[in-house]
């Protein structure tokens, strides 16, 4: 993508995004940033008074651009015409495989963030709180609305889905591969006890 067309704000944001992601923030320094993007130090300070305003700002847009990836590779896999049948859990393995195989794929950059920064920029684990638990809201509404134990099933998705990226990230086509199948394995234990159980017989 040729960022040379757009304003100078975005500019940094997608440079420092796609920085960040691959080479962590804390490894990525500001000076990095500014000739990448190829603004001024003034410019820069202009819309990032802060690195931690920068990494909030990645954060922000990450969260936005990753979940409309996300809803959007569970719509190509038929999501949305299956939504309400368990079986719609088995889709996200899938969706991870397509993720984790993508050549720029470095992990989760919430779990990352949290790790090297978390406890140091203000705003940063609230902000992946919060992607986690709208990552949860859309597993959830795979399943069908009157399940009681909806929301439980879609947690414990999304606690596989994480150690999945965690093991993926490790590197290697095995990892990822067991990474996969792993959670696929997971994911039909949950539709299995999301399944309604037959009364027994008299």
């Amino acid at each position: 993508m040729d960022l040379s067309a757009l304003p100078a704000r975005e500019r940094i944001l997608l440079t420092a995004h796609d920085l960040f992601y691959a080479d962590g923030i804390r490894a990525t320094g500001i000076d990095r940033v500014i000739a990448a993007s190829a603004v001024t130090k003034v410019t820069f300070y202009r819309h990032f008074p802060s690195k931690d305003d920068l990494v909030r700002a990645f954060l922000d847009h990450r969260h936005a651009r990753w979940m409309a990836w996300f809803v959007d590779a569970l719509g190509r896999r038929g999501a949305h015409e299956r939504s309400g049948d368990a079986q719609a859990l088995l889709l996200l393995a899938d969706v991870m495989a397509e993720w984790f195989t993508d050549p720029v794929f470095r992990g989760c950059a919430f779990i990352n963030a949290v790790a090297e920064v978390g406890g140091s920029v203000e705003g940063a684990a609230e902000r992946a709180r919060d992607h986690k638990r709208e990552m949860v809201e859309v597993i959830a509404d795979l399943l069908p609305t009157t399940l009681p134990q909806r929301m439980a099933l879609a947690q414990a998705a999304a606690i596989g889905i994480d150690g999945a990226i965690v093991k993926a990230q490790m590197g290697g086509a095995e990892l990822v591969r067991e990474a996969v199948e792993d959670l696929r394995r997971l994911l039909r234990a949950l539709t299995d006890a999301a399944a309604p159980t037959s009364p027994p017989s008299r």
